[in-house]
């Protein structure tokens, strides 16, 4: 059994594979295929895109849904109301204007304008079409879809028989099965005071880890800084990390963004909070 590594971009991350495999032509096609789902994913969900489908959703220029979104689309919807509207994809709606603008007042007052037009209940899915009830409700799919994509990449690594795969989307991890010696996929998660180093380890086996941290992104709006995890009513989170250990991608990210807005939010899944 041989272990083989491939590195690549998408969704403007750092993407590593770590596959195991008795053949190199075998990793070769799997890896290929998991770089060509990774990259679909991103053009058909990217939010600035203009031809994206996310995109052309938002702009009320396409109202159909493929099976695909469908299922994405209710899914967060049940995630909305797993964690009591915390992670909410409609959260976009004013997204923009912490890009936008440099005044925390205009900020505060634009912001105010646009918050009761967020919320999934702003939604519906009816025969494959989306529906919006005003022009202003937003969706961004930017922390799920990464995660959908290393779920897609695991179930890609298993379809093409490859033993055991690490897969490694800018820290949203799957662990699949384990190494040839049959140890677990040992992973680090970083120290939240000093990036550089690693807080502690975990061992993953058929599991997904992610974390969310307020250290890594932020916005600054007239001096002020903003963490980029946006929520309708806070603007600065704590703690300074959260990771989640779940049996899907999705699943960890889902609840590590939401812990960190509400630590006390109820979850089966194990929690490392830094």
């Amino acid at each position: 059994m041989q272990q083989f590594i491939y590195r690549f971009e998408s969704m403007s991350t750092p993407c590593e594979l770590i596959l195991f495999s008795s053949s190199k032509q075998q990793a070769d096609t799997a890896a290929q295929a998991i770089v060509k789902e990774s990259k679909r994913l991103e053009q058909k969900y990217s939010y600035y895109r203009p031809a994206s489908l996310l995109y052309r959703l938002n702009n009320r220029d396409e109202q159909y849904l493929d099976t695909e979104t469908t299922t994405l689309l209710k899914r967060a919807k049940q995630y909305y109301s797993a964690t009591n509207g915390i992670f909410d994809i409609t959260v976009a709606t004013i997204k923009e204007l912490y890009r936008t603008l440099d005044n925390t007042q205009e900020l505060e007052t634009q912001k105010a304008k646009l918050l009761p037009f967020t919320g999934c209940e702003h939604f519906d899915i009816k025969k494959s079409h989306l529906y919006f009830d005003n022009p202003h409700t937003r969706i961004d799919l930017g922390g799920f879809v990464k995660e959908y994509a290393v779920d897609r990449a695991a179930l890609i690594a298993k379809k093409q028989h490859i033993s055991a795969a690490l897969i490694n989307f800018g820290g949203d991890i799957y662990a699949y099965g384990t190494k040839p010696n049959g140890d677990a996929f040992k992973v680090g998660i970083k120290d939240p005071n000093n990036p550089k180093e690693h807080a502690t380890f975990v061992t993953l086996n058929n599991e997904a880890l992610t974390t969310s941290a307020s250290y890594e992104r932020h916005y600054r709006v007239g001096g002020h800084t903003y963490s980029h995890i946006l929520t309708k009513d806070l603007a600065l989170h704590t703690p300074n990390s959260v990771s989640v250990i779940s049996p899907n991608c999705v699943e960890s990210g889902v609840y590590s963004t939401a812990l960190m807005i509400n630590a006390n939010l109820p979850t089966t899944n194990r929690v490392i909070v830094l």
